[in-house]
């Protein structure tokens, strides 16, 4: 079985900290790392919706570095903090981005993410295109 690592233009091994790919092709299908709202200078808004759609966009810039977009997301795991209080915000951005037949979801309350101020992280994982 082969895996192929992908990374959005302007990331790669060399600068990512932690142990991790973007994004991985492997078996027919693109597994993406969970995804926070973290601005492009890596500090986190005060918002939710700005955060949300960081996120969003982040996972849209590593499927496009895949040739693929969100019609390709098969499933999708969303963990948040406080969910009660922002799942409606949450979910009108998010039927800004996915596409029909829409993605398997399950939406998780955590206790805590790893991100310091970071309301939500995102896995998802897609058709290889």
């Amino acid at each position: 079985m082969s895996q192929r690592a992908i990374y959005p233009p302007g990331h790669d091994a060399r600068n990512i900290p932690l142990r991790l790919s973007h994004s991985i092709i492997s078996n027919g299908h693109l597994f993406l790392t969970g995804m926070t709202g973290s601005a492009p200078d890596g500090t986190m808004p005060a918002d939710p919706e700005m955060q949300f759609r960081a996120a969003f966009d982040k996972i849209a810039a590593s499927l496009a570095a895949a040739d693929s977009d969100f019609g390709a997301v098969v499933e999708m795991t969303s963990y948040h903090i406080d969910i009660a209080a922002h799942f409606e915000t949450f979910e009108a951005v998010h039927a800004a981005y996915v596409q029909q037949p829409y993605p398997a979801w399950t939406a998780v309350e955590v206790a805590g993410l790893r991100r310091a101020g970071a309301l939500v992280e995102i896995r998802v994982i897609a058709r290889a295109a």
